[in-house]
Parts: C-alpha cells; sequence; structure tokens
C-alpha cells in the first residue's frame, strides 16, 4: 500500500488503469459496439476516459471515499478490512461518475435507446457497479496491489544500494 503522496498517485494511476480498461471493454461487449468501432477510437475512447477517471479518483472520489472509509467503526489494523470498505467507497463513487460520463457520451453519440435518462443511468449504474465491485476485488486490486508492492520494493532496494 502506497505510503507516500507521491506513491499514492502512482497507485491510484495504476489501480485507474486497470478498471478503465476492463471497464471500457465491458460496456462496448454490453453495448454492442465492440465489432463497430475501430482501433483508432478504441484508442482515443480510452484515453479520454482514462484522463476523466484519473481526475475523479485524484481530487473527488478518492478523498472522499478514503474519509467514508476510514470514518466507519471497524478495526483499521486490519488489511482486508481497510481495502474492502476503500473498494466499495471508490467503486461506488466512480460507478455513479463514469456512468454519467457514459450516458453523456451515449447522448452525445445519439446512441442512446428510447428509454428516459434516469432509467438508462440507473440501469448503467446497476449493470457497472455489478462488474466493477468484483472485478476491483478479485482482479485489478490485487494485480494493481502485487506490481506496485514489487515497484515500491525494487524502488527501495535500488535506493539503498546507491546510498
Amino acid at each position: 500500500m502506497p505510503t507516500t503522496k507521491k506513491e499514492e498517485v502512482y497507485f491510484g494511476l495504476m489501480m485507474c488503469c486497470g478498471m478503465v480498461v476492463f471497464m471500457t471493454f465491458y460496456n462496448l461487449l454490453t453495448q454492442g459496439m465492440i465489432s463497430t468501432i475501430s482501433l483508432k477510437e478504441l484508442l482515443i475512447q480510452l484515453i479520454a476516459v482514462f484522463i476523466t477517471a484519473a481526475l475523479l479518483e485524484l481530487f473527488i472520489v478518492g478523498p472522499v471515499a478514503k474519509k467514508l472509509a476510514f470514518s466507519l467503526p471497524f478495526d483499521k489494523s486490519k488489511k482486508e478490512y481497510v481495502i474492502l470498505s476503500l473498494a466499495f467507497f471508490m467503486v461506488s463513487g466512480m460507478v455513479l461518475f463514469m456512468s454519467l460520463y457514459g450516458l453523456g457520451m451515449s447522448y452525445f453519440s445519439n446512441a442512446l435507446s428510447g428509454e428516459p435518462l434516469m432509467t438508462s443511468y440507473f440501469s448503467l449504474v446497476v449493470k457497472n457497479f455489478i462488474f466493477a465491485f468484483p472485478l476491483q476485488l478479485l482482479i485489478v486490486g490485487p494485480l494493481v496491489r502485487y506490481v506496485f508492492s514489487k515497484a515500491v520494493k525494487y524502488k527501495r532496494v535500488t535506493e539503498s544500494l546507491n546510498q
């Protein structure tokens, strides 16, 4: 887990990147657009979504999620409880905002069905949360924590050898 502000930013960006890639492909699949989008459009989409998600995570959702998670009455020394509560609040916040982003993009590209916007939004939130929360807990979260811990350990070893 990150111990400095700089490490927190790197960790958040890594987590964001993993979730953006999986969630973008998931949403393209569920919308039936995976075969209609070109590689160039896909890359542009991934970059735009990553920038949006990273800014949300760093400045809005991340700080609020941490405050909420650490305000809960549980033993903070238990790493599993901290990870679970942070994941829940982060995924909840990001799904709420990024589903709104996705709905907006669909609206502006005239790709919405005839449903009312609120119905479409809540349907999208439910579908995204059902996919994102297990994805965060079982795949992206553990993978990013593993890669991050290896990178931090490597950095600390090389810094100590250089002194």
